[in-house]
């Protein structure tokens, strides 16, 4: 009897750690990483993952796991996967490989997620100098629902997606990322700022050999030496897709993603129930283990065809994404507005990251006002289904960003009304984020006008 349904390509026990898998997990991109698995295009196959800490963040309710997580380890990624046609030939650099996402969700019986801020010694997040304390929230699921007893009130569906999907890069673009991003590593303090006081994050996560894990690769090998020292830390999106982080990747997405390598050899993780544009509080979505069921194929020449590049090369380009038909449908949603003038008041020239900043501070302060901590409400808008805009990128000297925010995940009203705002014991929001103690001497940043 033939035999119908997605063909298990990459497993993963969640007894195991990475480094235990029957296909060894990696957390950098570099194309001597060799695949683990096979597929054909037109074929269906199915990606298992773990989340991206590998299990190193638990259902624990604390968060000394988030304040002392190895930033060097994220993310764990499963693959490469070679994709060939339907006559073995693998797809070839210039190529388009198109992954189309047929289904998704949580690893069966672990349904359940977090959202975290980490400590500002140690990664921070987009409003670090607003709360530079580690805090973690733990969302369990019911079906396309999430909730979570430390933002008690709140429920919503989630638009379950995967934040990092991507193809090796070639060893000419490999390159290109690190003399870049060590130019701006060495030099960008004295010149560049985000926000004023972003910077005190890493300007950019250069290659380095701590926590690098190299799929089959055994690590102490003299393969292993070399190229830990070269490959690229996953962390931001680039030319290959990665992690991008877009919440609308859900089913019947397509990511038309450049090829640089014989076989395209892309690899995927960073599962998220649900996040909100931005993803703000860095380890901000509700992440998840879980799966995927893609499809591929390969669109030969399609990179010269379709893509057009933003740079010296024909390797700067970047992939396009096609969003499915199958997300929540919200009617009533609250806006809130930033422009580009900073807490201090200070007026910056167009500068979309302060508008951002500023609007989801406004919405964060707003939310507070019905019963709710703030830290509460900055891990949600990170990881719900909420939707930021740049409304105006050329009206001097201001930019203008948006965050809007639907109102049925709550359960009151949240709508600014003619009489007060209403407490009573429905309303009190006892239960918090679970949190610790910033021991860092780097000041926190004050928005005179804010509530308390």
């Amino acid at each position: 009897m033939q035999e119908y349904g997605p063909r298990l390509v990459v497993p993963i026990d969640l007894k195991k750690k990475p480094q235990e898998q029957k296909h060894r997990l990696h957390n950098r991109w570099h194309p001597e990483i060799p695949p683990v698995a096979e597929v054909k295009a037109g074929e269906v196959f199915r990606v298992e993952m773990m989340d991206f800490s590998g299990g190193g963040i638990t259902r624990n309710y604390s968060a000394d796991d988030i304040k002392f997580a190895d930033q060097s380890i994220v993310h764990y990624l499963s693959g490469p996967i070679k994709v060939v046609d339907e006559e073995g030939v693998p797809a070839k650099p210039g190529d388009l490989l198109a992954v189309e996402i047929c289904n998704l969700g949580p690893l069966p019986g672990d349904e359940w997620g977090y959202t975290a801020t980490f400590d500002r010694e140690n990664g921070g997040g987009f409003l670090t100098d607003h709360f530079p304390c580690a805090t973690k929230a733990i969302w369990y699921f019911e079906g396309i629902y999430a909730y979570s007893p430390h933002i008690p009130g709140v429920r919503f569906p989630g638009l379950t997606h995967p934040g990092i999907i991507g193809t090796a890069p070639s060893m000419e673009l490999l390159k290109i990322w690190n003399e870049r991003e060590r130019e701006l590593e060495e030099n960008g303090l004295q010149s560049l700022k985000l926000c004023e006081v972003l910077h005190s994050r890493p300007l950019a996560n250069l290659p380095s050999s701590k926590g690098c894990l190299l799929g089959q690769i055994p690590e102490g090998t003299p393969e292993w030496e070399k190229i830990a020292v070269e490959a690229a830390r996953t962390i931001p999106g680039r030319e290959n897709g990665g992690n991008c982080d877009i919440k609308n990747l859900s089913r019947g997405s397509k990511i038309y993603l450049p090829v640089f390598v014989d076989g395209a050899n892309f690899s995927t993780g960073d599962m998220h129930f649900s996040q909100g544009d931005g993803e703000v509080s860095f380890c901000g979505a509700i992440e998840m283990s879980g799966f995927l069921e893609l499809k591929c194929e390969i669109i030969r020449g399609g990179m010269k065809e379709y893509l057009t590049p933003m740079g010296p090369t024909s390797l700067h380009v970047n992939p396009i994404f096609e969003i499915g038909p199958v997300e929540p449908r919200f009617s009533e949603w609250l806006v809130f507005e930033g422009i580009s003038v900073d807490e201090s008041g200070r007026q910056h020239y167009l500068d979309a990251s302060v508008a951002y900043k500023r609007a989801v501070l406004n919405a964060i302060d707003y939310l507070s006002k019905f019963g709710y901590s703030k830290e509460q409400m900055y891990l949600l808008l990170s990881c719900c289904p909420c939707e930021g805009r740049i409304s105006g990128i050329v009206d001097s000297p201001n930019a203008v960003a948006t965050i809007a925010i639907p109102t049925a995940i709550f359960d009151q009203d949240i709508r600014p009304k003619t009489r007060i705002v209403p407490i009573g014991p429905r309303l009190v929001r006892n239960p918090d984020v679970l949190k610790c103690t910033y021991d860092g001497n780097l000041p926190t940043t004050k928005n005179p006008g804010a509530t308390t």
